[in-house]
């Protein structure tokens, strides 16, 4: 796989298919005097364990072709830039497949490749904001929308997105022989996140808001509380036994029957409030969590990887940066994603496999020495 982005869903996604094995090498642009290939932190992307690097010069013709050469001999090309840029550049998808039809080319972009706003820049944010996703998020005190903690456009909306799509048209290139250019809008994938109020909406109409039903703020049994340290604690007893179970061991077994009687709400709130407030997050936890309540602990980021559950199935690993030493970090994490004992040795990306990566590729010697001295592949 060529990935030519360096942060966003793309990245997203060439990690992801990287942990499931792919071999992934991460294109960018040759140094230059006034500008420098920009790179995330050390750590960022689980650190492009497994990745190797390829620079070129893109605006030059021996670059392009240094570029086009490595992809004739690639499964996957994944690009985020603007829409129109890579045909501009010479290395989008009818220039790729020309040389290699079985290539799968997948670009990533905020609103699609075509359409009245494909041109709009934006962040993870926006595509959350154009899909109706923080709409539906509680609104803070002051009516605002939230911020989400976690860039879920990015995340799940754009890479796997991107990933699924991928593997896809591989899986269908085993049969025709084929490959696929795919148009990977995360927007677009944002709505499929919300498909259930959209669909809802689209089906019978009607105003869909938070408060509209059970998983956006409508009822007591789905909703987080206050416990006696300033923590919090997630409840999500949809279930009428669960909320049962939850109302008798907080104390309230009474409130058990008017789960989704709606003007029995204010009452069943101020119930769990008050009752949440008097213990710890830790000891409500302790006492309901197992207690078929559907109880949570609302943990911290930095409580996340000590977590028992997470700590028995060793979501954290160790790693080795030539430069930065010895770091923790999370482990692959998706079911059939191989695991390492030991830590994994992550590339120093200051270095680069082009020439290697090149000569593999078919490309003689000599041309890829003549292409390094001329400074269009680095």
């Amino acid at each position: 796989m060529l990935d030519l982005s360096t942060v966003g869903p793309a990245a997203r996604c060439t990690r992801l298919l990287a942990d499931y094995g792919a071999r992934v090498v991460k294109v960018g642009p040759v140094p230059s005097a006034d500008a420098a290939p920009i790179q995330p932190q050390y750590f960022a992307y689980s650190g492009h364990r497994g990745m190797r690097r390829a620079l070129f010069d893109l605006k030059d013709a021996d670059g392009r072709e240094a570029f086009l050469a490595l992809a004739a001999a690639a499964d996957v090309v994944v690009e985020s830039f603007r829409p129109g840029v890579v045909d501009r550049l010479g290395i989008g998808y009818t220039a790729v497949s020309a040389r290699n039809a079985g290539v799968v080319y997948c670009s990533t972009s905020g609103y699609g490749q075509d359409g009245p706003h494909a041109q709009w820049a934006g962040h993870d944010i926006d595509y959350l904001a154009a899909g109706g996703y923080l709409a539906m998020s509680t609104p803070g005190t002051d009516g605002a929308p939230p911020l989400p903690g976690a860039t879920v456009a990015d995340a799940a909306a754009g890479g796997m997105q991107a990933a699924l799509a991928i593997t896809a048209a591989l899986a269908g290139r085993a049969t025709t022989g084929r490959g696929a250019y795919l148009d990977v809008s995360v927007a677009e994938g944002v709505l499929w996140l919300m498909s259930l109020p959209i669909d809802e909406q689209l089906a019978l109409g009607g105003d869909i808001a938070p408060g509209h039903d059970i998983l956006s703020g409508r009822y007591a049994c789905y909703a987080t509380y206050r416990t006696a340290d300033d923590k919090w604690v997630a409840v999500g007893a949809i279930e009428a036994k669960f909320f049962a179970n939850l109302c008798a061991a907080l104390g309230c077994p009474e409130l058990a029957g008017d789960q989704l009687e709606d003007t029995a709400q204010p009452a069943i709130r101020a119930a769990f409030a008050a009752a949440f407030a008097s213990r710890t997050r830790d000891e409500w936890v302790e006492a309901l969590a197992g207690a078929d309540t559907c109880v949570a602990p609302v943990l911290e980021v930095g409580e996340v990887a000590g977590h028992p559950q997470f700590s028995a199935r060793r979501v954290v690993g160790a790693a080795s940066h030539p430069k930065e030493g010895e770091l923790r970090q999370l482990a692959p994490l998706l079911a059939g994603m191989p695991r390492t004992e030991g830590p994994v040795a992550l590339p120093d990306l200051s270095q680069t496999d082009t020439e290697h990566l090149l000569k593999e590729a078919g490309v003689d010697g000599e041309t890829v020495a003549g292409w390094v001295a001329r400074g269009v592949v680095a």
